[in-house]
């Protein structure tokens, strides 16, 4: 039973152990233990795919009767609390056994792929900055449990990594569980007396369902009220496999059913099945006898078939015992060892009567087990023993069991595929069927039967036939535990399907494990990922293409598009030919090897960094990246130096310097604001020190000419504003190739306007020449500077010039 409880803020602890302690007071006298789990806050990200979402893993106890997850998201936004930012949903999948299999963009996923089912819940906000949420689990299923959690997609925005506070989402589950303790255990034959007080509502047991049960049937008997009056049983029986029955497991009304049977077809195996007897309103205590009968299928009345089977007739029962090896009688007090031999009712004690479990007439055929094989993460492939080509004989089913590790195995996609030998068919119109189930093998009797679905069970069909040789299937994140394939062959009448007879088809089985389906195709990257110490693995899609293997081309760049925009990010660079002949011909050579540097690399780190199938790499991706963006911000460096003027021993070093510097920020973060604006503001304050000491002692505003200001410097300034506009705030990743393409040719046209002349090379200042008229001329003999004469006789001579 699953539901949202609700959403309120505030809500403690206190009270939703309230909520459980009246969800538990119906079981029987409430003994119970409380247990709490929680996880650090994580922050969410927008959904793109499944990389990008964040897993949390739990882990339910056994004999759980309700499980409560406290959901809180709050908001952050530089360090302190986020009431400005925007209210964005978020929501939460939960599945049990293995992570949830989503789907929120409703793309396609890839051909032969089974999608597995989940539970999503949509937090909204209900407080500026914080919102809490509870969901409920009643009898939730033992083991892993995962969560994930995400944001709405975005608009895909690429923004500048410190240019604003970032408003950050994020979200931490708790868990609080109740599990019952004490829970009586009931044994396969055993009847035993019991009661329901008049203070009780109902009573819980369990038994264990070994390997090889092929049903399971709960028995009331002897049911009546402490007045030992009235004929109905007011009590209603319920039976569920691995937790507590729910509101809609199998049922049974006792009160119109005498004597009262539950009969459970198919049973899951080695998995404990929990039964309860809830009693209707009644003033008295209810008194019943209840037992639990099995039928056993583990010995095959012959041994026929072991060498058509490619097996040795151990083999039958490798994959566990069977019930009279798992449950001896001595394991109970006061019963007779030879008990369990008898076929006849016998009586220890007034209050445990032992029955024999029957057998059953359609024998349960051997499991034949598969090999399991590590290569690497995520990669395990299963062998079968004398395979790989099996053989399906005509009157049975071919049963293989293939074991998933708890854990290791479910962030993987389990594959499977099958291919027909047509020529071992001899012409016959036969198709073979199969099916895959979790916990027990579904084809158990000799019948014409194709379906994969029982009362409590439901598989995965696949079908082969001489048409349609070759099937596979895929389940992504397949629950952990032993799954089961059941191969059967039929032949196809007027009237249907049939036993075929002395056809012996030959099938080509292949079972393995890989980290993602087909490794994410051409237009996708298969990443490894960890949550704790939970490895799972996921599809990063590129190029447009979407879908949880990257098949789905519904937004996918054509080759075409991929080439245009691969050409404009890679000859937009070519804009850069001009300042560099500008420089050389103003004998600016440092300048321009940083220019010629950086639209190489740029060129070809553009070339390498295409999402789609035009992709370029003349060396690894990471060194091409770091010579792009020191490339570029020693662009800015020594273009804004050079509009200093200074002289060129303080110009070298401090290209040098910068170089330094800037390899250095590079490392520490390539994608931060800083490494561009630092640079550049430093840059920018040298030039306005050099260029005020100039306009200081000449008394003239610098540079001198109006020409400069109007036609290169407010020009180049408003090219590069406009440039770093673009790149800071419209740049995303629909427009990237364009935008991004438009931003290299604006800096390099900046760079053509900004770059100052050429210099004026260094030659000695001589006196000025004196405009003609009256003055006076002091003369200095240099034997007085040197002090050689009186420094007191000066000779002024008159200068007038007409």
């Amino acid at each position: 039973m699953w539901w949202l409880e609700g959403f309120r803020s505030g809500m403690g602890r206190l009270e939703i152990l309230l909520l459980v302690y009246t969800l538990l007071c119906s079981l029987g006298d409430c003994l119970f233990v409380t247990d709490y789990f929680t996880r650090t806050p994580r922050k969410l990200n927008a959904y793109r795919s499944f990389a990008s979402v964040e897993l949390f893993h739990f882990n339910v106890p056994e004999d759980t009767v309700v499980a409560v997850w406290n959901l809180i998201t709050f908001k952050e936004q530089g360090g302190t609390f986020g009431d400005s930012c925007p209210d964005r949903n978020v929501t939460v999948y939960f599945r049990s056994g293995a992570p949830p299999v989503i789907n929120p963009l409703q793309t396609r996923f890839p051909k032969d792929t089974i999608v597995p089912g989940s539970f999503a819940v949509t937090l909204t906000w209900t407080l500026p900055n914080r919102t809490t949420g509870v969901f409920n689990v009643t009898s939730p299923l033992p083991g892993d449990w995962f969560l994930a959690a995400h944001l709405p997609k975005d608009e895909g925005k690429i923004s500048v990594k410190g240019l604003h506070e970032e408003c950050q989402y994020l979200f931490q589950p708790q868990l609080i569980v109740q599990r019952l303790i004490g829970i009586s255990v009931l044994y396969p034959g055993y009847f035993i007396d019991q009661m329901i007080p008049l203070h009780n509502r109902s009573v819980l047991y369990k038994v264990f369902i070994p390997n090889y049960i092929s049903r399971v049937k709960v028995q009331l008997v002897d049911c009546n009220t402490k007045n030992r009056s009235g004929e109905s049983c007011p009590v209603l029986l319920k039976i569920r496999s691995r937790a507590p029955p729910v509101h809609n497991s199998s049922a049974m009304d006792c009160r119109e059913n005498v004597p009262c049977d539950l009969e459970v077809p198919l049973p899951s195996w080695e998995q404990w099945y929990y039964i309860l007897v809830e009693r209707y309103l009644s003033s008295s205590d209810v008194y019943f006898r209840i037992g639990v009968q099995v039928k056993d299928c583990s010995k095959p009345s012959v041994s026929k078939g072991s060498s058509a089977m490619n097996m040795p007739q151990s083999f039958g029962t490798a994959m566990g015992f069977s019930l009279s090896e798992t449950l001896p009688a001595a394991s109970l007090p006061n019963v007779p060892q030879n008990a369990s031999d008898q076929g006849s009712l016998l009586t220890a004690e007034d209050s445990i009567t032992y029955l024999a479990p029957t057998a059953d007439t359609n024998k349960c055929w051997p499991v034949r087990p598969t090999l399991r094989n590590e290569l690497d993460t995520f990669s395990v492939h299963f062998y079968i023993f004398f395979g790989p080509n099996i053989s399906i004989p005509p009157d049975r089913a071919a049963i293989f069991a293939i074991n998933l590790m708890p854990v290791l195995d479910s962030g993987g996609v389990l594959n499977m595929e099958l291919k027909l030998n047509v020529s071992s068919v001899r012409g016959e119109n036969i198709t073979i069927f199969g099916c895959l189930n979790h916990g027990m093998p579904l084809s158990l009797h000799d019948n014409t039967s194709v379906s994969c679905e029982s009362e409590s069970v439901s598989g995965f069909h696949l079908s082969i036939n001489t048409t349609t040789n070759i099937t596979k299937l895929r389940i992504p994140y397949p629950q952990t535990g032993t799954w089961y394939l059941s191969l059967r062959s039929l032949c196809a009448t007027e009237h249907g399907f049939e036993m075929c007879t002395n056809v012996t088809a030959e099938v080509y089985l292949r079972s393995y494990l890989t980290p993602c389906i087909n490794d994410c195709g051409t237009y996708g990257q298969c990443k490894l990922l960890r949550t704790n110490n939970y490895l799972y693995a996921a599809c990063e899609c590129k190029a447009g293409w979407d879908g949880w293997g990257c098949t789905d081309n519904t937004e996918a760049y054509s080759y075409g598009f991929q080439l245009l925009s691969t050409l404009l990010l890679c000859l937009s660079n070519l804009m850069f030919v001009p300042p560099v002949t500008i420089a050389i011909r103003s004998h600016y050579l440092l300048e321009a090897s940083v220019y010629i540097f950086t639209m190489f690399f740029s060129t070809f780190y553009h070339a390498c960094d295409q999402p789609g199938i035009v992709v370029f790499c003349i060396m690894e991706y990471d060194v091409l990246q770091f010579c792009d963006f020191l490339g570029s911000l020693m662009s800015v460096w020594v273009t804004v130096i050079a509009m200093a003027r200074l002289k060129s021993i303080i110009k070298q070093v401090l290209y040098l310097l910068g170089a330094m510097a800037l390899s250095m920020a590079l490392q520490l973060d390539r994608h931060g604001l800083w490494n561009l604006l630092g640079p550049s503001l430093f840059a920018l304050g040298i030039m306005a020190i050099a260029w005020t000491v100039r306009t200081i002692r000449r008394r003239r505003c610098y540079p001198p000419t109006w020409k400069r200001w109007v036609f290169f410097l407010f020009p180049g300034t408003t090219i590069a504003t406009s440039a770093v506009a673009l790149y800071a705030f419209v740049e995303t990743e629909e427009n990237y190739f364009y935008i991004h393409s438009i931003w290299h040719m604006l800096i390099a046209g900046s760079v053509g306007f900004l770059l100052p002349p050429r210099a004026k090379p260094d030659v000695k200042v001589t006196p000025l020449k004196r405009r003609r008229g009256c003055g006076y001329q002091l003369c200095v003999n240099e034997h007085e500077e040197m002090g050689l004469v009186d420094p007191a006789i000066i000779t002024i001579n008159s200068i007038c010039t007409s």
